[in-house]
């Protein structure tokens, strides 16, 4: 490509060449964000001229920018009325959703976004929609049940979003979600994002949606990005010892290790933890504080292994990991490409491993039809033992008092290195949950650290602390 061309197409990916106001374009640049996403390119001008869009893009494609600008350029702040709704399949989902768009519309005063979640407390979330709110963000049952109520008014919605639809319908909230099309106003702009497309997929946006623009971004990765091979295992009993070989050869420091039944990733999880290995499962039997302090444990790396099923682990926006392993072979083609997609982000190499049993043999050519390339085979009995250097680098402390109590990020960190002198280097990720918050620490200072916010106070009050294992 040409050098005028190259800049043309800069030129035509840019931000700045959409018709988003200042503050909006001031908070990107602020961000580093210049330059769209390929799904952000294709679908954000049709969004902002509020056309219905139907997209096909996987997690970390960029997608909620693309309807997250939509919705806070057509926003009217003076309004205190919902004027957009995303569903969402999962609480873990709605919550990066809910601050994804947040931190875009920090510089528009006055924003107010809800999340509406199951496994949460309903009574404060009725009080939180006496008060008003812009944007809810929320699953589809907690939304459904707020509309039973008629605590949660859609009169006056302008932009409706489903996200990760295909999950959704997983889930089982087909139902739910045509209920709460029968709320929506008639006159709405209706956004669909899925990241595979099943036949339901389009039957949800003929009911839904009026001429949308379809947008389909690739979902196959590069063999530059993403180092993929497969083991041919002679049973299903072989698989645990052959996933301790690939786990003791590469040493990954973050692996999602992927199952196809629940009651599965408990038990590899627990088998890993009885060799040692930090390892959590996540999946739908889990209570919603469980679920929320894995993904925050592993999200944080203090823990160095997440075992989930598909749809638990849909919404993990994990930036840094290294390995995704396919301890059982999915059927479906499209969903084995995402999976291995949540590794290699951001330009950086990944690795995913697959485990396969003869009897699998059509699957992997499904694979290949689909990758539009040959399975790259691995031999296990070649893979060497490598000194043991998997041990999580931070400790997760668990705080009494999140955003119900106005607790910030910069609160603690600023309790941790100004008052208590602790190097902030050392201080890593700070999540704030409704009642908790979460800090990462370097294991080097977990007790002192510890200790100190034992007998510490943040905002001028004491805290219960307890450490996450």
């Amino acid at each position: 490509m040409s050098d005028t061309n190259s800049a043309a197409t800069a030129a035509s990916s840019a931000f700045a060449q959409l018709a988003l106001q200042p503050a909006l374009l001031e908070n990107l640049t602020a961000l580093g964000y210049s330059e769209m996403t390929p799904i952000q390119a294709q679908s954000l001008p049709a969004v902002l001229q509020g056309k219905d869009v139907l997209a096909q893009a996987k997690t970390g494609s960029g997608k909620t920018a693309a309807f997250a600008l939509g919705l806070l350029q057509g926003l009217d702040v003076k309004s205190l009325n919902v004027q957009g709704l995303v569903l969402c399949p999962t609480r873990e989902l709605a919550d990066q959703v809910a601050g994804e768009i947040r931190r875009l519309a920090r510089l528009i005063p006055n924003v107010k976004v809800l999340t509406l979640c199951g496994g949460m407390p309903i009574g404060p979330q009725f009080s939180s929609l006496e008060q008003g709110a812009h944007i809810v963000v929320g699953t589809p049952g907690r939304v459904q049940k707020h509309l039973d109520k008629e605590s949660l008014s859609l009169a006056a919605l302008k932009t409706w979003v489903l996200d990760e639809a295909d999950r959704m319908l997983d889930m089982g909230f087909a139902d739910a979600m045509r209920e709460i099309a029968k709320v929506c106003p008639r006159q709405r702009q209706t956004l669909l994002f899925s990241a595979t497309y099943p036949e339901d997929i389009q039957r949800l946006s003929t009911e839904f949606q009026r001429n949308p623009l379809s947008v389909r971004v690739e979902s196959t990765h590069s063999a530059v990005q993403i180092e993929q091979r497969f083991f041919e295992l002679p049973n299903q009993e072989a698989k645990f010892p052959a996933l301790l070989k690939l786990l003791q050869h590469y040493q990954p420091r973050s692996t999602v290790i992927f199952c196809n039944m629940k009651h599965q990733t408990q038990q590899v999880a627990d088998a890993l933890s009885a060799q040692g290995y930090s390892a959590l499962a996540l999946n739908g039997d889990l209570e919603q504080r469980e679920r929320d302090q894995v993904v925050v444990r592993f999200s944080n790396q203090s823990c160095a292994i997440l075992v989930a099923t598909d749809v638990a682990a849909r919404g993990l926006d994990i930036k840094e990991l290294q390995a995704v392993v396919n301890y059982d072979l999915t059927p479906d083609p499209e969903i084995h490409v995402h999976r291995i997609g949540r590794t290699g982000r951001a330009g950086q190499t990944g690795l995913a491993l697959t485990l396969t049993t003869a009897s699998q043999t059509n699957r992997v050519l499904q694979i290949e039809d689909y990758q539009q390339s040959q399975a790259v085979w691995g031999n296990l009995d070649e893979l060497k033992k490598n000194p043991d250097n998997m041990k999580p680098e931070m400790v997760t402390l668990c705080l009494d008092g999140g955003r119900k109590s106005k607790v910030r990020p910069g609160d603690i960190l600023g309790a941790l290195t100004k008052e208590a002198g602790f190097n902030g280097q050392h201080i890593g990720k700070i999540n704030i949950a409704e009642l908790h918050a979460y800090v990462a620490v370097h294991h080097s200072i977990a007790n002192k650290v510890y200790g100190y916010l034992q007998d510490g106070k943040i905002k001028g009050r004491k805290v219960r602390v307890r450490k996450l294992v």
